[in-house]
């Protein structure tokens, strides 16, 4: 991790409207007492059982938030980009309890860590309240909805529905995919070597071609 130059408040008003309708001064404190850094993609941010040192603003960049299991295999999230933050960190914060998952940048990324006390400080104002708790509620609504896909939906349905939404031509990898999916890339190739077999999709290298769309639909409305 680097320190980079702090940004103008212009950029940060415009990132995070919330900080505009707290005291100005509040807001100033915060950001000048804020430490900005910029991390390449892979960096692991934060970990389980780290403790929290601060209060993630994205600037710039990615942050996929992933729990991990001892073999190895993560289930994705959520992912926190520029003018969101994080509410596992969040909540580490208000429990004062250490992290339950991973954040990791996917590309390069700026952000700027606000202190714990003007974290404390900003929830005393209701404008900031209220932009956690929305934020809350909407990252617990899209928990839920992935809590339901993986228990209730098999595995190439969940597939099939993540191929629809990149287009026509998805360049990725199988390991990349079985990332999004929370598996391993071994039964990933399998049920895309089944897809290609079917006609629904063609396989390169580090690309998934959509050949028949209304297949995989099918697929992915199975059950529901």
């Amino acid at each position: 991790m680097s320190a980079t130059a702090q940004p103008d408040l212009a950029t940060l008003f415009a990132l995070y409207p919330v900080f505009a309708a707290v005291p100005r001064t509040l807001a100033e404190r915060c950001f000048a007492r804020g430490q900005v850094l910029r991390v390449p993609g892979g960096t692991v941010l934060f970990d389980e059982h780290n403790p929290c040192r601060g209060f993630p603003l994205v600037l710039e960049g990615s942050i996929r938030v992933a729990k991990a299991a001892p073999n190895g295999r993560e289930l994705p999230l959520y992912r926190v980009g520029p003018g969101e933050t994080c509410i596992i960190t969040s909540s580490c914060l208000l429990a004062r309890a250490d992290y339950s998952a991973r954040g990791v940048a996917e590309i390069e990324t700026a952000l700027m860590m606000l202190t714990r006390e003007c974290f404390a400080a900003l929830l005393d104002q209701p404008p900031f309240r209220d932009f956690l708790f929305t934020l809350f509620a909407e990252r617990v609504a899209g928990l839920m909805q992935l809590v339901e896909e993986v228990a209730f939906r098999k595995l190439d349905q969940r597939l099939a529905a993540l191929l629809l939404g990149k287009g026509r031509m998805v360049r990725t990898t199988h390991q990349h995919l079985a990332d999004e999916l929370g598996s391993v890339r071994e039964i990933v190739s399998r049920l895309l070597k089944g897809f290609a077999d079917d006609g629904l999709v063609a396989l390169g290298r580090e690309q998934v071609e959509i050949l028949d769309p209304a297949g995989l639909r099918r697929i992915a409305a199975a059950g529901r």
